[in-house]
């Protein structure tokens, strides 16, 4: 029976379709498969493992995790080079995102003539108006600048008290660089002598939070002599500097050596400073003092490029004139000789022609002896009243003709030298000018020396008796650290602190020892000083640890229970971590139980340049906007 044309068409167009499908079907099923490998295996090759590919027809799916987003996006670049990229779907998430590290805030202050400015990266609730006002503060004409940043950030432990210690710091530095960071302050500042710098250097210790650690970089220049000054004297005692100058080392060295073949005894001072006159001043020097030795008796005087050679009453004229022409010839070039050989002296029947001032200790000044005219009794008793004080000068001076015309002068310069003693007695004479006196000031004699040499000229002798004795330390001034330091560990070395067996209660033998630290701690005044707890190691580490920490807390406890001011002190412990004793033997153990006072002592700072032009051409080198960084000190 045969089917009618129409029902086979029907048939054949229903099989032809059926065949297309499963074609079609077919097909999708390969290139879905092929398209899948293709990006597994590219993602594999880029190592994101973490990614899940799905084929859904001609759409290739990724799903997964990537641990950030720079990950998602390479993996969908991978996944592109395989398959055409409108047919990626990107259905991956990315790993929440760690807290980020806060940056690391710092603050580089700086002050100069020109101002105080602060550069470096701050947190955004730090105060930033109350910060420049207290800048401000420290001097009112002064320009501050803010060039700080911020970050959005807590503020770190330790900012605060580094903030507050730099800007009180800064107040006692009028030329100085701070570096504040987190729990850290260095200073970097110019001092005017060592004194000043040992001064400062104290101070600033004193000053610090305990829990602050201090880098401390105070540099003494050189200073400047004018006029560059060298003063030797021979007599029947020996030789003796009244000044000495030198540029450096080597000059020095070679100064003092020519002085100590030429009879110098007892102790002197040779100061190297700015100012030479010439690189050939050691040189010049040397050569002078030796003439002087070969002479005998007298005083040679170098006041920078003028050299005065003063020979004794009765030296021998050919020797001397011998000893003066050697010396002319062979000084270096620039140097100028003026030689003095005394006359003999004269019988004055009319007395002694001199003017003398004497300075008593308690500051009583008496003019007395002989004036040119009214004029120069006038001015001599005007400008001693403006020296010494109106009330403490008495003038009994008597006009007398036919005195040297230099008279005012060496009279004034006298005064002005006698000023500069504790106490004293000046003698003006047409041959000298002697002084002699007391001083406060170990530099004063060195000092005067000078000044005489530039104002009375060149030729004109004077003597100096001048003795340094240091002034005596006020009622309440305070002890230096190291001294407490060293007193206390005198008395531990007599008593030790010790504590009942395993607790942080103080032995009812050892109240005498606190007692005694507790009188010298509040002798020294505010010191940084840290309380250190150690023990031995018996016992677990961790109990160790703690129980050395409730023994120094115990103890600082102890000292705040006696009114000990404890506010710059702080208390440690360092468990079984720093034995100073074998652990093995109950000796060694019992010396490893033990309280330590440690002065908390300033950080060495980098050894960079910290002379005045350098901090002053960093100010001039400052970016016009400030890097986040701007503290390059190692944490």
């Amino acid at each position: 029976m045969r089917l009618p044309y129409p029902i086979v068409a029907v048939l054949i167009f229903v099989v032809s379709a059926a065949l297309a499908l499963l074609a079609a079907e077919s097909a999708v099923t390969r290139i879905e498969d092929a398209s899948e490998l293709a990006v597994r295996r590219a993602l594999n090759l880029k190592g994101h493992d973490w990614a899940e590919v799905q084929s859904d027809g001609l759409r290739v799916v990724l799903t997964g995790t990537a641990p950030d987003e720079a990950t998602r996006f390479n993996a969908l670049t991978a996944a592109g080079t395989e398959v055409d990229t409108s047919r990626v779907i990107d259905e991956m998430d990315v790993a929440p995102t760690a807290d980020l590290t806060p940056p690391r805030f710092s603050a580089e202050i700086l002050r100069n003539d020109s101002g105080i400015s602060v550069i470096g990266l701050v947190p955004a609730s730090v105060d930033r108006e109350a910060l420049m006002n207290s800048l401000q503060d420290l001097d009112d004409d002064a320009t501050v600048s803010d060039l700080m940043e911020t970050a959005d950030y807590p503020k770190p432990k330790g900012w605060d008290e580094a903030i507050a210690y730099s800007v009180s710091a800064l107040s006692k530095l009028p030329r100085a660089k701070i570096s504040a960071s987190p729990g850290l302050v260095r200073i970097t500042a110019i001092a005017d002598s060592q004194q000043e710098k040992d001064r400062l250097q104290q101070d600033l210790t004193r000053a610090a939070p305990p829990t602050l650690r201090i880098g401390l970089a105070i540099s003494a220049p050189r200073p400047v002599i004018t006029p560059f000054t060298l003063r030797y004297l021979i007599d029947d005692q020996g030789g003796q500097f009244d000044a000495c100058s030198a540029q450096d080392e080597e000059a020095r060295e070679t100064i003092v050596a020519a002085a100590k073949e030429a009879g110098l005894s007892g102790p002197y001072t040779c100061t190297i400073g700015l100012g030479v006159p010439s690189p050939n001043w050691a040189t010049a020097a040397e050569m002078s003092i030796r003439a002087l030795a070969e002479i005998g008796h007298g005083s040679v005087t170098l006041s920078d490029a003028d050299i005065s050679l003063v020979a004794a009453q009765g030296t021998n004229p050919a020797q001397f004139d011998r000893v003066v022409g050697e010396l002319e010839s062979a000084l270096p070039e620039v140097f100028a000789l003026h030689a003095v050989l005394p006359e003999p002296e004269e019988d004055t029947a009319s007395g002694p022609v001199e003017f003398t001032a004497t300075r008593s200790p308690e500051g009583l000044v008496q003019l007395r002896g002989r004036v040119g005219d009214e004029t120069l009794r006038n001015m001599t008793d005007s400008y001693a009243r403006a020296a010494f004080g109106s009330g403490q000068v008495h003038t009994a001076t008597r006009i007398a003709p036919d005195l040297p015309i230099d008279w005012p002068v060496r009279v004034l310069a006298g005064l002005e030298a006698l000023a500069q003693l504790h106490n004293g007695a000046l003698t003006v004479t047409p041959e000298t000018v002697d002084l002699s006196g007391i001083a406060r000031d170990p530099g004063a004699k060195a000092r005067i020396a000078g000044q005489l040499s530039e104002k009375l000229g060149s030729a004109q002798d004077y003597t100096l008796s001048i003795t340094y004795v240091e002034p005596p330390e006020p009622e309440d001034a305070l002890p230096d650290p190291e001294i407490c330091e060293e007193r206390i560990a005198e008395v531990q070395s007599v008593s030790k602190i010790a504590f009942e067996p395993g607790s942080a209660t103080i032995a009812a033998d050892s109240r005498d020892a606190v007692n005694q630290i507790a009188d010298i701690l509040r002798e020294c005044g505010p010191i940084r000083m840290e309380i250190q707890g150690h023990t031995d190691s018996q016992g677990r580490e961790e109990m160790n640890q703690n129980l050395s920490q409730a023994r120094a807390q115990s103890i600082l406890n102890e000292l705040r229970g006696r009114r000990i001011p404890t506010s710059s002190y702080t208390a440690i412990g360092y468990g079984e971590t720093q034995p100073i004793a074998d652990n093995d033997t109950e000796e060694g153990r019992e010396e490893n139980r033990r309280i330590e006072f440690r002065l908390i002592r300033p950080e060495p700072v980098p050894n960079t340049e910290t002379g005045l032009d350098a901090i002053e051409a960093e100010a001039e080198q400052q970016p016009d906007t400030p890097a986040a960084d701007a503290d390059a000190e190692d944490q």
